[in-house]
């Protein structure tokens, strides 16, 4: 600073001004003062300034799967709203493994980030109490924090499920499948809700046959397909837990040779252009990202310590699979 303010012919506090983008400098003295930057390639001393100021200008994002195209638009949104408050994110991905959740988190932590944003893949988040008591602002997205009190941002799993479930009824079907994800996993759980609760409201029942929840590997889920579109009284109609999940049923639905209705939970690339089209119940993963996100920086800037909950509404796009009859 003491090169770039001799170059410039101006004091160290213009040079400083200049770097962290403060008022108080006229138009030509911080063009002078970015030219001595440029000619010298000076650097601003990020570790000095943690330092002077406490704040690392860092936040972490611990996802579940940054190979799962849902977290695309929610990373991005995260990140904008970061980098409009000069924040640097920080992501990694848990791989849906509680233990790898916690030492993502706890490594992060340790690089003194200032916040998190996490997908939790675990049920219990005591861990984290000795951070937030040290003051590292931590929102949850997607599902909610285990055993802690903490800001969560959701969309309505459960209303969703049950809207395409009911669409499904709307037109004629009876016999309707489900396919999930894991038991554990809150969104799972809730989706298997509201897909009960449907099938209650319409007086239909639902035999355990009907449901298969677990892995979403292709090959669980084509079992499940398989199993549940078969035998003397097959299903008519498939509600799919989420993205990868609706994926394999349109591959095992393109080999019958009769048409089965199905909604999927979650849109994905392409679901438009297939014949016919997938409707599904479309989340807003840019607005989880982005509420969760303002939620951490309002945290930083001091608000309230109660935590709060946060449900976004989820929308029903039909598109063609999800308004096909029962066959016969």
């Amino acid at each position: 600073m003491k090169d770039v303010a001799a170059r410039a012919g101006v004091g160290l506090k213009t040079v400083s001004r200049v770097v962290n983008g403060e008022p108080g400098v006229t138009p030509d003295t911080e063009r002078r003062v970015q030219e001595a930057i440029e000619a010298l390639g000076f650097r601003r001393n990020d570790s000095a300034r943690v330092l002077r100021k406490g704040r690392t200008a860092s936040i972490g994002l611990v996802l579940e799967d940054l190979a799962d195209p849902f977290y695309g638009p929610l990373s991005r949104a995260v990140e904008e709203v970061a980098r409009a408050h000069g924040a640097l994110l920080i992501n990694g991905s848990s791989a849906e493994d509680p233990d790898r959740e916690q030492e993502l988190v706890l490594a992060l932590c340790a690089r003194r980030v200032d916040g998190l944003v996490v997908i939790p893949a675990g049920d219990d988040h005591r861990y984290l109490e000795p951070e937030l008591k040290a003051g590292v602002a931590t929102v949850f997205v997607d599902r909610p924090a285990g055993r802690i009190d903490a800001d969560v941002v959701l969309s309505d799993n459960f209303g969703g499920a049950r809207d395409g479930v009911a669409h499904l009824i709307a037109h004629g079907h009876r016999r309707i499948g489900f396919i999930g994800d894991q038991p554990r996993i809150h969104t799972a759980a809730e989706r298997l809700r509201g897909y009960r609760a449907a099938m209650t409201e319409a007086g239909l029942p639902v035999h355990d046959s009907w449901v298969s929840l677990g892995s979403t590997a292709p090959e669980r889920v084509r079992s499940a397909a398989e199993a549940i579109l078969s035998g003397p009284e097959p299903v008519t109609a498939i509600f799919a837990g989420n993205n990868r999940v609706t994926v394999t049923v349109v591959r095992v639905l393109a080999d019958l040779d009769r048409p089965v209705a199905l909604v999927g939970f979650d849109d994905f690339e392409l679901a438009d252009m297939l014949r016919p089209g997938v409707t599904v119940i479309a989340q807003d993963a840019a607005a989880l990202g982005r509420t969760a996100a303002e939620r951490l920086f309002h945290r930083l800037d001091g608000a309230p310590d109660t935590a709060q909950r946060f449900e976004l509404s989820t929308r029903l796009i039909r598109r063609g699979s999800g308004e096909l009859p029962p066959a016969g």
